[in-house]
C-alpha cells in the first residue's frame, strides 16, 4: 500500500507563517497548505483541505505582525480515500488524539522588499518546536498574498511510527508549503 508522510502535518503549521498589525480576512478559495515529501524516492504533494489562519499585518509595520494557523490533521488529501484514512491513524497524525496542528508566530521581521523572516512555535502530534522560515508578501489594493515553505523532519514530530520510521519508504524530509491570501 502506498503511504504518505505524516510530516505533512507540519505543512499545516507552516500556514501560520503569515504576519500582522491590522486583522485581515483570509480568502480560503485562494489559500492553500500542502506537504511535499518523497515516498520510495517518488515526489508526493498532498493538500490539507481544512485550515484556519489568523493574520494581523500592516505593511508599514511588519515587525508588529502576528499570525497563527490551525490545521485539521484528518483533512490531508493524498488523492486516495484509503490513504487519507491511513494518515489519520495512530502511526501517522493520530488525528483522534491530536486533531489539530498549529503554528503561532513569536516574531516577524522585515528581510527586504516583499520579504519577511518568521519565527514561532510549530506543534504537531503533541510535539512543539521552534521554527524559522522566509516568507514573501505581495500587497496590492489592500490584498496581501503570503507565500512560504517550511522544511521539517517528520520523525521529530513522531509522524510515521512503527514500520513507517523506515526513511527508505517515506523520507524524513517534508516541506510544508503554503499560500495565504487575505484582505482588510
Amino acid at each position: 500500500m502506498k503511504f504518505t508522510n505524516g510530516t505533512l502535518l507540519a505543512s499545516l503549521l507552516a500556514v501560520a507563517i503569515v504576519a500582522g498589525a491590522a486583522p485581515l480576512k483570509t480568502d480560503p478559495a485562494k489559500s492553500m497548505v500542502s506537504a511535499s515529501f518523497k515516498q520510495m524516492n517518488v515526489p508526493v504533494e498532498a493538500k490539507f483541505t481544512k485550515f484556519a489562519a489568523s493574520i494581523d499585518y500592516d505593511a508599514a509595520k511588519p515587525d508588529a505582525a502576528k499570525a497563527s494557523v490551525e490545521i485539521d490533521t484528518a483533512s490531508l488529501d493524498l488523492g486516495d480515500p484509503l490513504m487519507n484514512k491511513e494518515v489519520a491513524k495512530k502511526d501517522w497524525f493520530n488525528s483522534a488524539q491530536f486533531p489539530k496542528a498549529s503554528f503561532v508566530s513569536s516574531g516577524i521581521k522585515a528581510a527586504g522588499p516583499g520579504k519577511l523572516t518568521v519565527t514561532g512555535k510549530l506543534s504537531i502530534k503533541g510535539k512543539t518546536t521552534d521554527v524559522s522560515f522566509p516568507l514573501t508578501v505581495k500587497s496590492e489594493a489592500g490584498k496581501h498574498t503570503f507565500d512560504g515553505a517550511l522544511p521539517i523532519k517528520r520523525l521529530a514530530y513522531n509522524i510515521g511510527d512503527g514500520e513507517w520510521k523506515d526513511t527508505s519508504m517515506v523520507a524524513d524530509e517534508v516541506v510544508i508549503k503554503f499560500r495565504v491570501s487575505a484582505a482588510q
